[in-house]
């Protein structure tokens, strides 16, 4: 029985103005006027029913989330009381979802990335599920390289598995963090490295044995939500537990000490849209560079990227500049500087400017 776990628990602070506490990056709708969240389910609904999509998300996100993916049934959108990263995120869906299908194979997806070639995703997603299902082990999607990227982390390429529905299928020799340019450089021209893309299959027992062999806090943790799943006592034990488990992620926590990885290389378009100025991957642009939504005009400007849910943005004489305007909020940062966004977030925290968060 095949599910999908879509990771929803996000703050989605580095595309602030429009991403705030009450509706971060994942329910905004970026690319085509379709939240990104609706955009994940509406592409692997024909490989996995309604009935075994899994949403984990966090409580004020909930109802927006059910709102937004209807079809998918309540008892399947899952609360977290604290964002406790990703390791615990995919250790608690398949906790539940093993309690109804102790035979789950799960593939676990972000909910705000950008695939145009929604088939071509499905496809993979199947090979890698059908290989997991079969070898057991831990398997993460890697994206062949396009540029040497220093925004994405790495996947180093083992030896060569076996080939399911065209997909050759490696494994896993190991995750690399970020690397500088010049590192890039020789990770793309190199041929073995891929980008890490965050998407996963296995089996929900095979992580679940993983999480008991490594991480034993979150197995003791995860086995109290267990026993009290269907219970009374589900609730309290939920919003009492889940908050203590340690925070880590599938990827350091969980696959780097694996005894079984896998990866399955694929080259369709992807890209996670980590900050505004990651934009210009999936955005069409004019002929002086700029990229622009909303009512916006500009003179004499080049290379800007602005976007307006509101007032109108006139700009004359700037280059290179991110521009995004709320009906409350505007920000305005050099395209260079777009990871600062988040020091800014933290900057209007510290202000007490509860009411733009």
């Amino acid at each position: 029985m095949l599910h999908a776990v879509i990771m929803a628990g996000g703050s989605g602070t580095r595309f602030w103005p429009a991403s705030r506490r009450s509706r971060p990056k994942q329910f905004l709708s970026l690319i085509d006027g379709t939240p990104l969240i609706r955009t994940t389910v509406e592409r692997i609904l024909a490989l996995v029913p309604a009935e075994r999509i899994w949403i984990v998300t966090a409580g004020h996100t909930a109802s927006l989330a059910r709102e937004l993916v209807p079809e998918i049934p309540g008892r399947n959108i899952l609360i977290e009381p604290a964002g406790r990263d990703t390791a615990a995120c995919a250790g608690y869906a398949a906790t539940i979802i093993s309690l109804s299908d102790p035979d789950a194979v799960c593939l676990v997806l972000p909910a705000d990335h950008i695939i145009p070639d929604a088939e071509a995703l499905r496809r993979a997603l199947g090979a890698g599920a059908e290989h997991v299902a079969e070898e057991n082990g831990l398997l993460t999607f890697g994206i062949r390289p396009t540029r040497p990227e220093t925004g994405y982390g790495y996947l180093k390429i083992g030896a060569a598995a076996t080939v399911r529905h065209g997909h050759q299928i490696h494994v896993l020799d190991r995750f690399v963090e970020k690397p500088d340019t010049r590192t890039a450089r020789r990770y793309v021209d190199s041929g073995v490295y891929l980008w890490n893309s965050g998407m996963f299959a296995w089996r929900a027992e095979t992580l679940l044995g993983e999480i008991a062999r490594q991480l034993p806090l979150l197995d003791r943790g995860l086995k109290a939500i267990a026993e009290a799943a269907g219970t009374h006592r589900e609730a309290r034990v939920l919003q009492e537990i889940y908050p203590t488990l340690p925070r880590t992620s599938v990827d350091f926590g969980i696959m780097e000490g694996a005894q079984r990885t896998w990866t399955l290389p694929v080259g369709f378009a992807w890209s996670d849209v980590g900050s505004w100025a990651a934009l210009a991957e999936v955005l069409p642009a004019d002929a002086l560079g700029n990229i622009s939504r909303g009512r916006i005009t500009m003179l004499d400007a080049t290379g800007n990227i602005a976007i307006s849910g509101g007032p109108v943005i006139a700009a004359a004489g700037v280059n290179d500049l991110i521009i995004i305007a709320t009906p409350d909020a505007v920000l305005v940062v050099p395209r260079s500087e777009h990871q600062r966004v988040k020091e800014i977030v933290t900057l209007l925290g510290d202000a007490g400017w509860e009411d733009v968060l």
